[in-house]
């Protein structure tokens, strides 16, 4: 039996055949169960193992459907609509999912039913039947109120005023029933019987293609899943050139022969449709993997699916058949080592409108940086500056994550460079200065303070040696504040 605490009372929250033979009850006190029965194995309930289970269970069931939802802690919905002529008709689908489920040492029941509380209903009183539609009220007829999945305090209540069956409920007056049990009685009611809608949303989303192959004998080696990643990306090919798209998204799902599934999924930087290019990314990411991927005894079912598509831009080859895109092999390589690394393996820097040069730039993931789609312009050449040029001041090759802190002992005038200055641990002397270049943070952003403590004076500055730093002050001389700070920001080449 299992156990958990309900209130301030151990019960008993689960128990099979042979606990039931014993006269014991779900819901019993443990007490009362030990005093009935002392020799009795109790185990207490794990919440979390049960929900992995359930969910394990449910990628299993893939392989017969996506549309796959949990039912509470113990259950599970299929919506099969469309996919029973593929396992030849609804009574062999059944059978098939029950004759599995047993051989993995599963005792399960099921429903099928063209409404998701007749299905339910089937399931847990009648025992593996197969509902035909309009006979969902012949179904619930005879059953108790708990078929009606309501909640206890209304069944209690029925009962209480001699409604002990689903079939007593519909045959009474509607509108008393509504006034005093309320009105997801009736609800309930309606959607078991087909009288309203309801919606089973499922635990993952489907993806817009897919493709899968059924294996009469098991495959366990790396090469032939990469051999069937390909000829079901070649399959795939056809659907993406018809919708004009490339996939972004991949998952390849491995059904292993005892129930387990594992799921691999590589993203692209760019919509991709060429099949020997996505058995390269699984190369990869199934190299990657390989000690983490049981076979057992094998997978019986491969199933490779299109997550998320994009459009797929043509290239325009030129007269040696290769294409203009530069870029092309870049994204590639990025991909194929996201694929072993992960996605935080390849970065990419990228502009960002801010004053302060710390965060001008940021890095992103390589498949959320901006793709340029046309070749950068060439600047139109200016023999002499008129007024309204505007140049850009150097920066250095070299910039610093963090300003680090320097020495400066004095300076020729207090806006002025300085005349020499100490950086970890080392005495630099200056020869040459260029600056100030004053940058104040941006007022939007940054909390109110001092414009005096916030504006910093950047200088390019050589020493004697010609090494070349960029650093600033930061604060102004004279004012009645803190004495003004100095840090080294980035060296140039």
């Amino acid at each position: 039996m299992i156990s958990h605490r309900q209130g301030n009372a151990q019960r008993i929250a689960a128990l099979d055949e042979r606990a039931e033979a014993l006269h014991l009850k779900r819901g019993m006190g443990i007490a009362d169960a030990r005093a009935m029965h002392p020799s009795i194995d109790i185990l207490e309930a794990d919440p979390e193992a049960d929900r992995r289970l359930l969910e394990g269970l449910a990628d299993w069931c893939d392989r017969y459907t996506p549309l796959v939802a949990l039912d509470s802690t113990d259950g599970l919905y299929l919506d099969v609509t469309g996919c029973t002529h593929l396992f030849g008709g609804e009574r062999a689908m059944l059978d098939e999912i029950l004759s599995r489920f047993f051989h993995q040492g599963f005792d399960v029941r099921a429903g099928l039913a063209a409404t998701p509380g007749a299905a339910w209903a089937a399931a847990r009183f009648s025992g593996d039947r197969i509902v035909v539609s309009g006979e969902e009220e012949a179904l619930l007829a005879p059953l108790p109120l708990a078929a009606l999945r309501i909640e206890p305090d209304i069944r209690t209540s029925l009962e209480s005023v001699g409604l002990r069956t689903a079939g007593a409920v519909m045959a009474a007056p509607r509108a008393p029933l509504a006034r005093r049990f309320g009105a997801s009685l009736l609800l309930r009611l309606d959607q078991a019987l087909g009288r309203l809608d309801e919606a089973v949303s499922p635990r993952l989303p489907v993806a817009p293609l897919s493709v899968e192959r059924h294996l009469s004998e098991p495959i366990t080696l790396t090469e032939d899943i990469e051999q069937l990643v390909r000829m079901l990306a070649t399959t795939l090919k056809a659907d993406l050139e018809r919708r004009g798209e490339g996939a972004r998204l991949l998952a390849l799902l491995l059904f292993r022969v005892d129930g387990a599934v594992s799921r691999i999924a590589v993203g692209t930087s760019r919509p991709m449709r060429e099949p020997m290019l996505i058995q390269r990314l699984f190369h990869e990411r199934l190299a990657a993997l390989e000690q983490d991927i049981d076979a057992g005894y094998g997978f019986d079912l491969v199933r490779l699916s299109v997550l998320s598509a994009a459009a797929f831009d043509m290239q325009q080859t030129d007269l040696t058949g290769e294409t203009s895109d530069d870029g092309a092999d870049i994204a590639l390589f990025a991909d194929r080592i996201r694929a072993r690394l992960g996605e935080g393996a390849v970065l990419k820097p990228i502009a960002v409108e801010s004053h302060l040069p710390e965060r001008a730039v940021a890095t992103v993931p390589f498949t959320e940086a901006p793709r340029r789609i046309a070749p950068p312009k060439k600047p139109d050449r200016i023999k002499h500056p008129t007024p309204m040029t505007v140049f850009r001041p150097q920066r250095p090759i070299r910039l610093f994550r963090s300003p680090e802190p320097i020495e400066v002992p004095a300076t020729e005038m207090p806006e002025g460079p300085p005349l020499n200055f100490r950086w970890r641990r080392a005495l630099y002397r200056v020869t040459r200065a260029e600056g100030p270049e004053r940058i104040a943070p941006e007022w939007w952003r940054e909390a109110p303070r001092d414009e005096a403590t916030s504006t910093r004076d950047y200088f390019r500055i050589e020493d004697a040696d010609g090494r070349r730093y960029w650093l600033y002050r930061q604060g102004l001389y004279g004012a009645a504040l803190p004495a003004p700070r100095w840090f080294m920001h980035g060296v140039f080449a």
